[in-house]
């Protein structure tokens, strides 16, 4: 897929309201409930991060540790049982999929042992809605290398210092989506981004004010901890 085709993707619906970490403001980040919710909340789409156990396990979760446990040096056998603040269990991505449906689900990468590349690609591929992923990270070789695995796969990056060259960092990660910390985003660059034929997402947006703001600028998608206030937002947007 080359870059304009995906620009393409999100314009129809644009902006995409992407729960970050699932429906976090009624649920807790990264769990099963939180990915539940996501939909009614009104989402489009969410955002969730992955680890790799030492033994290949792709496991959603934001930080590097569990209750003081590194992921990267545990087993997932010694991770499948340790409860959540909520009393779920840490979640495989294979299980966050298959839990969103159809939405579409933006996987951030947080540390990939290049050994794991192919299980992250393969529960994307055995998801219910494989047409509908996306993989993003600070990381460029991250994306890069998942990018000369599998071209196809829409890519991102993130940015949360001011994109000064627009073209070289997506050029650099070989990706075809800009991340970038709302408070570091203006009108200017996302007409840059999108004279790339190139898509931006603002994170992590969950003031109202902005929210109108990125709106009126044309961003692609808009993720917040609050999907409900981004939903009603956009439909009044269309509306108008």
């Amino acid at each position: 897929m080359d870059r304009a085709e995906e620009s393409r993707q999100p314009a129809a619906v644009k902006p995409l309201v992407i729960a970050h970490r699932g429906a976090s403001s009624v649920e807790l980040e990264n769990s099963l409930a939180a990915f539940r919710a996501a939909a009614g909340q009104g989402a489009d789409g969410v955002e969730l991060d992955v680890h790799a156990t030492i033994d290949g396990e792709i496991v959603v979760h934001h930080d590097p540790s569990v209750l003081g446990l590194p992921i990267a040096q545990a087993r997932w056998r010694d991770l499948s049982t340790v409860p959540l603040a909520n009393g779920e269990l840490i979640p495989t991505l294979a299980q966050a999929l298959e839990v969103l449906g159809m939405l579409k689900v933006f996987v951030e990468v947080k540390v990939l042992d290049p050994r794991w590349d192919d299980r992250l690609l393969g529960a994307l591929d055995r998801g219910p809605n494989p047409g509908g992923y996306a993989v993003h990270s600070f990381a460029f070789h991250v994306v890069r290398r998942l990018g000369e695995k599998r071209p196809s796969l829409p890519r991102g990056v993130l940015s949360e210092v001011p994109t000064k060259d627009p073209r070289q960092t997506l050029d650099d990660a070989s990706a075809q989506t800009l991340w970038q910390e709302r408070s570091t985003l203006d009108d200017p660059l996302v007409k840059t981004v999108h004279g790339l034929s190139a898509t931006i997402i603002a994170w992590t947006v969950d003031n109202p004010s902005d929210t109108e703001r990125l709106v009126r600028w044309g961003v692609d998608g808009i993720c917040t901890n609050h999907p409900e206030r981004a939903r009603r937002i956009v439909d009044a947007s269309r509306a108008a």
